[in-house]
């Protein structure tokens, strides 16, 4: 007879109540110090869920911030396209070491720059097609590398030309799916396939790939195999304008000032409406309650509610590093020493974050963040509009506390 109860599961444990005093300190003391208008926390440990929001939504909005706020994800974006990618996968709609050119034939015989910072007419064949795969862990051999945070080579100034927002999640493309495969076409490689890790351009490709897999536009896809088996009802591309009149304003310092003020992207209005490019890198908006069923789904190995939404070996090789130490260095500092999975990074070794390597997660550069650390159990998530919480040290204090609360 099978024994129902083994093997023996640890027991609930909550969070600890004075740690989780020591991070709301932190997080209201940033907001007093006018670092950010306010921001919404989440941590859970088990069973144990606590939200914490606080100040408002703007320096000149004083709605407080509440817990059902929506935020503008940005690139908290890919690690929900990244589990539909293995979602689609599972149903053997593509396998992920098979060439993009069958559901991409755009991408098929590409060519590759002689130098990365050099002209586009000067090219070498590529030596092998892209793999579905190398969309997800940005090794295509095209994105967004250190270099280009001081300069701007010719690949960058062509795709800003032909309108393809390749790094930022705003302005928005104006082209429709098959007609910005058509154009992001026409540029070459920086590197060849599986060479490099370059950041965010995976994910837009991938977004396509994903939409004529399932023979449906990406939204419903993603709505209709992942949104809708979790329960994700605030989550998406657009949502209705009483919700889109929600957004908080974002913010970033100016450069000129030194200052906080306003980004002029993405105003609520243009949430209320179907985009006409659904951005698979950073397109999403979503509520931290919402992202917390997510994120559970991933620490539970792929089940929720008794439905096993992802596979456990997915929810492996999606959180765990692919890249080789080469690799990871050649990122510089957008991975800081982590490793990458499929659409999230993964801590390889203690950091000042954690002792224990293993947290996987990523942040947004609207000023939202997330990470698991299976080893605590513990789901950290943090949602502001401040570009700057990422990079003040802000997110840094965030996650350290947060790890001392498990």
């Amino acid at each position: 007879m099978i024994d129902p109860t083994w093997p023996p599961q640890p027991a609930p444990e909550a969070l600890r109540p004075e740690a989780l005093r020591r991070l709301h300190d932190a997080m209201a003391a940033r907001v007093a110090n006018g670092e950010l208008p306010g921001l919404v926390t989440l941590l859970a440990r088990d069973d144990d869920v606590q939200v914490d929001a606080i100040g408002t939504y703007g320096f000149d909005d004083p709605r407080p911030m509440r817990r059902d706020t929506p935020f503008r994800l940005a690139s908290l974006t890919k690690p929900v396209l990244a589990a539909l990618t293995l979602r689609l996968a599972q149903e053997g709609l593509f396998e992920l070491a098979e060439p993009v050119d069958r559901l991409l034939p755009e991408l098929a015989g590409r060519r590759v720059l002689a130098d990365p910072g050099g002209p586009l007419h000067d090219t070498v064949a590529a030596r092998r097609p892209i793999t579905v795969e190398e969309l997800l862990t940005f090794r295509l051999g095209i994105g967004i590398s250190p270099e280009m945070l001081t300069s701007r080579p010719p690949i960058l100034a062509a795709a800003e030309e032909l309108h393809l927002v390749l790094a930022d999640p705003d302005p928005r493309t104006p082209h429709p799916p098959d007609e910005w495969m058509r154009h992001f076409a026409t540029l070459p490689l920086l590197t060849q396939p599986g060479e490099r890790w370059h950041y965010n351009v995976g994910s837009l490709p991938l977004g396509v790939l994903l939409a004529r897999a399932a023979g449906a536009p990406l939204a419903e896809v993603l709505r209709d195999r992942l949104l809708a088996p979790l329960g994700m009802t605030r989550t998406g591309f657009w949502t209705d304008p009483a919700q889109a009149a929600l957004l908080p304003p974002p913010y970033m310092t100016d450069e000129e000032t030194g200052r906080l003020a306003q980004r002029r992207v993405s105003p609520p209005q243009e949430w209320s409406r179907p985009p006409v490019f659904p951005s698979a890198a950073a397109g999403l908006l979503s509520t931290v309650d919402d992202y917390l069923v997510f994120a559970r789904m991933l620490m539970n190995g792929g089940a929720h509610e008794g439905q096993q939404v992802l596979t456990a070996e997915s929810v492996a090789a999606m959180t765990r590093n692919h890249l080789t130490p080469g690799q990871v260095t050649g990122a510089g500092m957008l991975l800081d020493g982590q490793g990458w999975g499929y659409g999230v990074a993964v801590a390889v070794s203690p950091d000042e974050v954690s002792p224990v390597p293993g947290r996987y997660g990523w942040s947004g550069g609207y000023g939202t963040a997330w990470f698991n650390h299976p080893q605590h159990r513990l789901i950290a998530i943090a949602l502001s509009q401040t570009t700057d919480f990422l990079f003040n040290g802000a997110l840094t204090d965030f996650s350290r506390l947060a790890v001392a609360t498990a």
